[in-house]
């Protein structure tokens, strides 16, 4: 007989707070580098409605990167395969905020996930309108994934991520005076910050997530973008969204995910369910240390993986 799915997430919960390294915080944003490192918690939306949760799955905490999956969605469904001609499609294999593979590649970034990509990305949903309003509607797109009106940015935070934000100015530049930024870099820069900035719990991340699930519809499924960009987000979620450790989340989990240095990683189980892991001690690449582990072990026990 199957385990319970609440009865793995139950183990899988105490066996992570009994781990004495749980990495280290993002200690360059000095908001994040406030974080109690001990927190983890874990939560699994199934299509159907059903969420199950274990440890600290009702404390917010900044999403940062993770927010790339909800601003390439909107990017996608703004401007469709054009968005291709400013960002690639292939891993990186380099840190989430190098500068190296940008001044190579003349200018075009890796991919969308990396901090280079991302700033083209909002470059082009900013599309030369106000931030307040692009930061309104990435919050009401991600409102309405999760069907919680109660997420926001946390000005804090972006205001840390602003006066500490010099590297992601710096690639900003680059691409500006490679002309593929079409706002002044600050415009872009702030918009992403607070973009980053979003504050969620991890019950509200896999909530988010279900967008992403794909499969049969169900009245419970938030059905935001097309199939074909279903299948596209998750693709380069598998190749490009741990950075220059996404071979090796591919390899131990199997399953399409996007990690941020908040600790948070957002884990799509294809037709399944959406699975959102926090602990904000993080390994040298940047991840989720304990985070990765965990959702390791929930692949393993019930055998979800797109790899079969």
């Amino acid at each position: 007989m199957p385990v319970p799915l609440q009865d793995i997430l139950d183990r899988i919960a105490t066996q992570m707070a009994a781990l004495p390294d749980k990495g280290q915080v993002a200690a360059y944003i000095p908001e994040l580098a406030q974080v109690d490192p001990n927190q983890f918690a874990i939560a699994v939306a199934l299509p159907d409605g059903q969420v199950h949760t274990a440890g600290d799955a009702e404390t917010r905490f900044s999403i940062q990167s993770v927010s790339k999956v909800f601003s390439l969605a909107l990017a996608l469904g703004r401007q469709g395969d054009q968005l291709w001609s400013r960002v690639g499609r292939e891993p990186s294999g380099l840190p989430f905020n190098s500068i190296l593979q940008l001044e190579h590649e003349g200018g075009i970034p890796r991919n969308p996930f990396i901090n280079a990509g991302a700033l083209v990305v909002t470059d082009a949903i900013l599309d030369r309108n106000q931030p307040r309003e692009v930061l309104g509607e990435l919050l009401r797109f991600v409102q309405s994934a999760a069907e919680d009106s109660d997420i926001r940015i946390n000005e804090h935070v972006a205001r840390s991520e602003t006066a500490h934000g010099d590297r992601n100015m710096a690639l900003a530049h680059f691409l500006a005076a490679h002309g593929n930024l079409q706002n002044a870099p600050a415009l872009t820069c702030g918009t992403y910050f607070h973009q980053c900035a979003l504050e969620m719990t991890t019950r509200q991340l896999a909530l988010a997530g279900r967008f992403l699930i794909g499969g049969p519809t169900s009245p419970q499924f938030p059905q935001l973008i097309s199939p074909n960009s279903v299948r596209r987000i998750n693709a380069l979620m598998l190749t490009c969204g741990h950075y220059d450790g996404s071979g090796d989340f591919a390899y131990r989990v199997g399953l399409p995910g996007k990690s941020g240095v908040g600790g948070g990683i957002l884990v799509i189980a294809p037709g399944r369910a959406s699975i959102a892991v926090w602990s904000p001690g993080l390994n040298a690449q940047g991840n989720s240390q304990l985070g990765t582990l965990a959702v390791e072990q929930l692949a393993t026990a019930t055998g979800w993986s797109i790899f079969g």
